[in-house]
């Protein structure tokens, strides 16, 4: 791809207004007053939604860092506690013996020294069995279910093509165990635009199997649309909740084609208008404890990304905490952004909240143009970009 289209459009719609901010809650701790220096005290957050891969790559985004000067900025091991981690590899991970040993594999690809904690899904198909999910429930690290429809995103081809011909049984062994269903909330019938896809998986799927199955707990992942909102605030407190991306709360579809095609700009659900954009925004930064953190940060290889039929997926890692402060920042929310990183996400699953803490201080920092590896690149998020929040252990 020529350097002169080479994602020169990443920048935010969402420009910063200082004089906006309200630091009201005491859970946070300020360095200062003014807005240069600011520092934030935050329970260490965790991520409900990432991809990690296999071999080279999961190396590569597991145990890399960057260093800037007298600044060192580490990887999602570095930055959460713990992270749900997605299930659709080649072969997918379909059983509990394959999710153990995919998290002993990540273990092993971690830093020295690292607590980070993953937490295991299994990839649900048609032929998934009630008897798997009680072995998923007693195994300890299985902390979810992944509904892919077949053929909605990266490496979903074996995923479930009739959810109420053939995965009932199963779903009502999840409700009777208290495990959620994680939706990437897509139809895949051709004949719906792509834009519509989220909305029409609501009316279609989302809102009959919720009267089928009122008990069941699902999480909306990475929505992108108002109606999706709408949904999850029309929901029991408690039952349905959403993850919300560091890209669907920043960009908007004009992101994929400013300059030239963006394809580091390129995911799924794709980007949406902005007044979709600005609901999610809205929900999030409400305080509301239906939505938290989830990056679904998707690495590929830069020739995966920059070729004639790219892969889908934003590579968002190492900028994803920055990028939410900004947001949160810009919406006069920061006061509420501890709770969307650390607290509704353990709270939703019934899992304990982190004790330990990170530093997000206002202080400019220059994303990495890319993080090489030993057979390619990964182009992250807003690369050579400046970003304004920058995380720290200490």
């Amino acid at each position: 791809m020529p350097t002169s289209c080479s994602f020169p459009c990443q920048r935010s719609w969402i420009s910063y207004h200082p004089s906006s901010i309200n630091l009201r809650s005491h859970r946070f701790v300020v360095a200062s007053s003014a807005a240069a220096g600011m520092e934030l005290s935050l329970t260490r957050p965790d991520d409900w939604h990432l991809h990690l891969r296999e071999g080279e790559l999961l190396h590569a985004v597991a145990s890399h860092s960057g260093d800037f000067g007298w600044r060192r900025w580490w990887c999602s091991a570095r930055q959460f506690g713990r992270a749900i981690v997605m299930p659709n590899l080649k072969p997918p991970i379909t059983t509990t013996e394959a999710a153990v040993a995919y998290r002993q594999s990540i273990l092993k690809a971690l830093p020295e020294g690292s607590v980070f904690d993953p937490l295991m899904t299994l990839y649900l198909t048609d032929n998934t069995s009630p008897e798997e999910i009680k072995l998923a429930r007693q195994s300890g690290v299985v902390f979810a279910v992944k509904l892919y429809p077949a053929g909605a995103t990266t490496n979903s081809q074996d995923g479930v093509t009739d959810i109420f011909g053939k995965c009932i049984p199963v779903l009502e062994e999840m409700a009777k165990h208290n495990m959620p269903l994680l939706v990437h909330g897509e139809v895949t019938d051709p004949s719906v635009d792509i834009f519509d896809r989220e909305k029409v998986f609501i009316e279609t799927i989302l809102e009959p199997l919720l009267k089928k199955l009122p008990h069941l707990k699902i999480v909306m992942e990475h929505i992108t649309t108002m109606e999706a909102v709408k949904f999850i605030e029309s929901c029991s407190e408690g039952s349905v909740a959403a993850t919300v991306t560091p890209q669907h709360l920043i960009l908007n579809r004009n992101s994929l084609f400013q300059g030239g095609l963006q394809p580091h700009n390129y995911c799924l659900p794709v980007l949406k208008r902005e007044i979709h954009r600005e609901a999610i925004v809205s929900a999030v930064t409400s305080g509301s404890n239906r939505y938290f953190l989830g990056t679904d940060s998707a690495p590929h290889e830069r020739r995966r990304k920059e070729c004639t039929c790219g892969c889908a997926g934003i590579y968002n890692a190492p900028v994803a905490l920055s990028l939410y402060a900004k947001v949160f920042e810009q919406a006069g929310s920061l006061d509420k952004l501890e709770a969307f990183t650390s607290f509704n996400g353990p709270d939703f699953y019934g899992l304990p909240r982190n004790t330990s803490k990170i530093k997000l201080r206002k202080s400019s920092w220059k994303v990495p143009v890319s993080y090489p590896y030993e057979h390619g690149e990964i182009v992250p998020m807003f690369a050579g970009e400046t970003l304004e929040w920058l995380p720290s252990n200490n």
